[in-house]
């Protein structure tokens, strides 16, 4: 034991070594500074400021480093030492990751037309830290953009690379019960005898789903079921990696799955790793009993 704060002392030296070395180099903004992503900034969160309309307009400054970001593709621009970095803390077990915070320094307006380059550093790397996560190092990285050469603002990010925090002795948590009411009490009912039941419009014949006191085509408030063949197709889907909830273990696959009949219904995507889900992929309904009160609908991945 009295060798574990050197081994400490020496992993982190390891760490702090990365402090000063460039994250990204001579990065570019992927597009100029435009209209339709400011308009759709502000649309996004609301904004009716004139200042960023009309031939003055500016960029939100909050939009700072979204004329950095590369999209779903990695940036070719990121470091060797930044990937070193983080291998090496995945690699001592401090392979989860969450987001802290950031905050940026805005030096001056960016406008239609400007075109960002950017360069980023390793500013610092913590010691070790304990939170409720797991223990860790928080890493920030700092981000230079400027406009035509000009430096325009500073973009600070801080990652936490952690170790999970050991779950083994923690009470086993049930799943939160659906919400019961007169209109769906039918649905939940068939689900207990593993039947998925769509509603009927007795007077249009529309189907629908979620269960709805009425008919959203006609108006007809009268009704019948129908009982899904349990085929059913990816229409969408998330994966969701953070915050882990309670009776959760993620990363899970949580889909839009669009049933055969032609209406759809959000559920977990089982059977098939979460990084192999995808938009169109087969799926068959299952029913998994979760706890000795709760049965839900499911879908099985049905891979080629």
């Amino acid at each position: 034991m009295s060798g574990e704060p050197e081994v400490h002392e020496e992993f982190e030296a390891r760490l702090k070594a990365y402090e000063g070395r460039p994250a990204a180099a001579t990065g570019v903004g992927r597009d100029p500074v435009n209209e339709p992503m400011i308009r759709h900034w502000c649309e996004a969160m609301g904004d009716t400021s004139p200042a960023y309309t009309g031939p003055d307009a500016i960029a939100p400054p909050t939009m700072l480093q979204a004329w950095t970001m590369a999209g779903l593709t990695r940036r070719p621009e990121r470091t060797a030492a930044y990937d070193e970095l983080l291998t090496l803390l995945d690699e001592s077990g401090h392979d989860a990751v969450v987001a802290t915070d950031c905050d940026q320094e805005y030096l001056r307006p960016l406008r239609p037309g400007d075109e960002i380059t950017f360069d980023s550093v390793i500013e610092s790397v913590s010691g070790r830290k304990t939170t409720k996560l797991g223990a860790g190092y928080f890493v920030t990285t700092r981000t230079d953009i400027r406009a035509g050469g000009e430096l325009a603002g500073t973009h600070r990010f801080r990652i936490l690379k952690y170790a999970p925090a050991h779950r083994s002795s923690r009470p086993v948590e049930r799943r939160p019960r659906p919400v019961v009411n007169r209109d769906n009490a039918g649905f939940w009912e068939g689900v207990a005898r593993h039947e998925l039941l769509i509603q009927r419009c007795t007077a249009c014949g529309t189907l629908r789903f979620p269960w709805l006191p009425g008919c959203n085509a006609c108006g007809s408030p009268d009704w019948d079921t129908v009982e899904a063949s349990g085929e059913g197709t990816v229409y969408s889907y998330v994966v969701l990696h953070h915050p882990p909830f309670p009776a959760f273990e993620p990363p899970c696959a949580v889909g839009l799955i669009e049933l055969a009949e032609g209406v759809r219904i959000v559920s977990n995507v089982v059977g098939v790793p979460y990084d192999k889900v995808r938009i169109g992929m087969p799926v068959r309904l299952e029913f998994r009993r979760y706890d000795e009160e709760l049965v839900l609908p499911v879908f099985q991945g049905v891979t080629p």
